[in-house]
């Protein structure tokens, strides 16, 4: 995410749900491979395209950013606000990922001096840790933050310990990176986390950076280099996690053909991730469409170029324009419109995961969203993306956004009207309308055929009409399966 003034007022604050489940009847049997804690979570054998457990077990990452707590943290109740406001209710509803950083204040092990770790957050960390595997949520660990040392545009992004004149390692921010000294002194801090947090089947993966392309004054060959040999420093510490990299928000339409293609290509990068906002200050009109319609294309141009690794919508929401702020028409969304369309389109465009959404703190936890995820649940549990060989597919239709998976075995479809979005639901006050006698373009006969609402929490049978099957009344989405 970019500069924003949510992200300042969290970070000076570190500094000093019913149970609503998957219905019985679904498609798909229940399976509890995401809870097996013992095994690590990998890149598919099977099919590079999606996620794995160590046991070949199928691994779908369902959570959202939970970078750090807002409130000021004093080794109080904080942990216990944490485990009861977000973790618990995320978990209840079948959430089993989360995202940290690692360099917020509150989780910050370097907290005086560079290259001297304290042992009372490591302590913190190793409760966040035993917390993580009470409720069965992995944690992807973003190891930086910083966009510069000192004197730079942003407060809450700097970090002025690494200055040689502070005793750090460098004498400014290009030379950290460009240097031999900060390439060590970032390489002990891993060394550190090795040490301490090291072959642990509870964490996802580990990041380097969080959008490290906005780092002030970095050229792009410098941003390579380092991560190239930054990720082959994390492979070599933690062999049996994944290792990432991620870059600033997707909303300038240069960087499809720039940076975001140069990840792709990036050596020793697992993961293929992408950050996008619903965001009307952006220069590309795409960042201003339907959420359902951005999200999904940001995957498909992470797809375009074949290359063989998951693709994760790993930050998404709404913002006010550039950044300035969580999306003011945030309260307004009770029924979290924008959440379900982060979490669904994106899976159904072809990604290994649904989009994990930046805002938990802001939007999630107060509108009291949680139940979202279960209703994604219901959709995939039981369900194993590498035996299916999913291939991402799109009809025309002129009311409904049609995003579907066609599997070795099923086909499912992602129906979403779209009359209804952010701005006629959220802004203009319009109550989504109840669609009735339409139908998708789909040959299913023969085939069973069910469909499920996820604002009703409801399976039913359905049945092909010929070369079409027949959808029930709904409003705003429909999921239907054929097997």
């Amino acid at each position: 995410m970019k500069t924003s003034l949510h992200r300042r007022d969290f970070l000076a604050a570190a500094g000093g749900a019913a149970i609503l489940g998957c219905s019985a009847s679904g498609l798909f049997a229940q399976d509890s491979a995401s809870g097996d804690l013992s095994e690590f979570v990998q890149v598919s054998q099977r099919d590079p395209r999606y996620f794995e457990l160590t046991n070949g077990k199928p691994y779908i990452p369902i959570g959202l950013n939970m970078i750090s707590p807002p409130w000021p943290w004093t080794d109080g109740e904080e942990l216990t606000r944490l485990e009861n406001q977000w973790l618990k209710p995320l978990s209840e509803n079948k959430g089993n990922f989360i995202r940290i950083w690692l360099s917020t204040p509150a989780y910050e092990v370097e907290r005086e001096r560079a290259g001297v770790f304290d042992e009372e957050r490591r302590l913190r960390l190793a409760k966040l840790f035993s917390l993580a595997r009470k409720y069965g949520i992995r944690m992807k660990l973003c190891t930086e933050h910083f966009r510069h040392l000192g004197g730079g545009e942003i407060s809450w992004a700097a970090r002025p310990m690494h200055l040689k004149e502070n005793g750090g390692p460098a004498e400014n921010t290009r030379a950290y990176f460009a240097g031999e000294a900060g390439r060590v002194h970032y390489k002990k801090k891993l060394d550190w986390y090795a040490e301490h947090f090291g072959s642990d089947p509870i964490v996802f993966g580990w990041e380097l950076w969080n959008e490290m392309d906005a780092v002030e004054g970095l050229p792009r060959e410098i941003l390579w280099d380092w991560s190239t040999e930054m990720l082959a420093a994390l492979h070599e510490r933690f062999p049996k996690n994944l290792a990432m990299q991620s870059l600033g928000s997707y909303d300038v339409e240069n960087k499809k053909a720039g940076i975001y293609r140069q990840l792709c290509d990036l050596k020793g990068n697992d993961v293929l991730q992408v950050h996008r906002y619903l965001d009307l200050g952006a220069r590309w009109k795409i960042c201003s469409e339907p959420m359902a319609f951005l999200t999904a294309e940001a995957v498909r141009d992470m797809l375009a170029p074949k290359v063989l690794k998951p693709v994760l919508l790993a930050e998404s929401g709404a913002v006010e324009p550039n950044h300035a702020g969580a999306f003011k028409l945030y309260p307004r969304d009770r029924a979290g419109i924008l959440l379900h369309d982060v979490l669904f389109a994106p899976f159904f465009a072809g990604a290994a995961g649904p989009g994990h959404i930046w805002h938990w703190d802001a939007y999630v936890a107060p509108n009291n969203l949680w139940f979202h995820f279960a209703r994604f649940a219901a959709v995939v549990e039981g369900l194993d993306p590498p035996a299916e060989n999913f291939q991402p597919f799109e009809l025309d239709d002129e009311r409904l956004y049609l995003y579907g998976l066609k599997g070795n075995t099923k086909t499912l479809i992602w129906c979403r009207d779209k009359m209804n979005t952010w701005k006629t639901e959220l802004e203009e006050d319009k109550v989504p309308e109840t669609l009735s006698g339409l139908a998708v373009d789909l040959d299913a006969r023969g085939k069973r055929v069910q469909f499920y609402d996820p604002w009703q929490n409801r399976w039913t049978d359905g049945k092909a009409n010929g070369e079409k099957i027949v959808l029930p009344n709904f409003r705003r989405s429909l999921v239907v399966t054929v097997s």
